[in-house]
């Protein structure tokens, strides 16, 4: 089968694979997603030295994944794309993703994209590869600073570097380094899903209810309805930890051995689910780092993520 969505009155059920910070690697046999996606989506960090030969290596990664669309931005690793932007020439990597465009695959620039999918869905996709600053890189600002992330209300998927703050953003030294204005912008507009990566130890999916009124100042303190929230997947849900009794430990490698030989994870957000989706009410965010930050666990896995979109050219985004 050519596609995996199916059709309601008004929407059309989209399927997303989402990976970040895949720093050069190749899949291998063992370790490729098999699954057809509507969307592919990489989240930044392409590269570790950010040079030609793991761009190279970047594209051969993405034109392997089955599906014929893939969204990717930069991340802070990958920063010769910001450095030729800035003097006006991309070179031999800005080439490399004109020739992939044949592809499908797709190097968004900093905004908005409105895209007509395969499917018969409108996906309209805020991108940014900009982060908070933890030293001299690129595509980062400083938090004095700050940075303005234009999202428009009505916008289906927010695709980022880096998590907003206070979501799957902690740190191994258990310090929060998502972005607070990021947090501001997405609570504010409140889109079906928000991907990132860059923070590894935060891999994992949680779908947030907003309280019904956002404060001036949105936190993740105030805004989020705990009661109505709920963590799809973490990974302390499945590495061990000095606490857990030997029962626990061996039902976590059993779920980690099961996820691992379907080679991703996959949520469901439909009508037809349990637990749906509801637009403008509640966000799915995904940290799709794969990297590992474990000898033990060098691999995260990739998402695997349905959600219902409208079908395309329906009016539904206002700036």
């Amino acid at each position: 089968m050519d596609s995996t969505s199916t059709t309601s009155t008004s929407n059309i059920v989209t399927r997303f694979l989402v990976i970040s910070e895949t720093h050069g690697m190749e899949f291998t046999q063992e370790t490729k997603p098999l699954e057809y996606a509507d969307v592919a989506i990489h989240c930044g960090d392409l590269t570790e030295g950010s040079n030609l030969k793991e761009f190279q290596s970047a594209i051969k990664l993405l034109a392997e994944l089955p599906g014929p669309l893939k969204l990717v931005i930069a991340g802070n690793h990958d920063f010769t794309l910001d450095i030729q932007r800035e003097y006006g020439d991309y070179g031999e990597i800005k080439q490399l993703f004109d020739e992939a465009a044949s592809m499908g695959i797709l190097l968004l620039d900093e905004g908005v994209h409105d895209i007509s999918l395969k499917n018969g869905a409108s996906l309209a996709v805020f991108a940014s590869p900009f982060t908070p600053s933890f030293g001299d890189s690129r595509f980062q600002y400083s938090n004095n600073e700050g940075h303005h992330f234009a999202i428009d209300t009505g916008v289906d998927l927010v695709m980022t570097h880096g998590p907003p703050k206070g979501i799957m953003d902690y740190t191994a030294d258990r310090q929060r380094a998502g972005c607070p204005r990021l947090f501001e912008t997405i609570a504010r507009t409140r889109p079906r899903v928000h991907c990132f990566g860059h923070i590894h130890e935060g891999w994992g999916a949680k779908v947030v209810t907003w309280r019904d009124d956002i404060s001036e100042n949105p936190s993740h303190f105030a805004d989020i309805d705990n009661e109505r929230s709920y963590v799809v997947e973490k990974l302390s849900t499945l590495s061990g930890s000095t606490f857990d009794t030997a029962d626990i430990v061996e039902e976590k490698w059993k779920k980690l051995k099961n996820y691992s030989n379907q080679r991703y994870y996959k949520t469901s957000q439909c009508v037809s689910d349990d637990n749906p989706l509801e637009p403008g009410a509640q966000t799915l965010f995904v940290n799709a780092a794969i990297q590992g930050i474990e000898q033990e666990y060098p691999l995260h896995l990739p998402w695997l993520i349905d959600i219902e979109l409208p079908k395309a050219n329906q009016v539904k985004r206002q700036s």
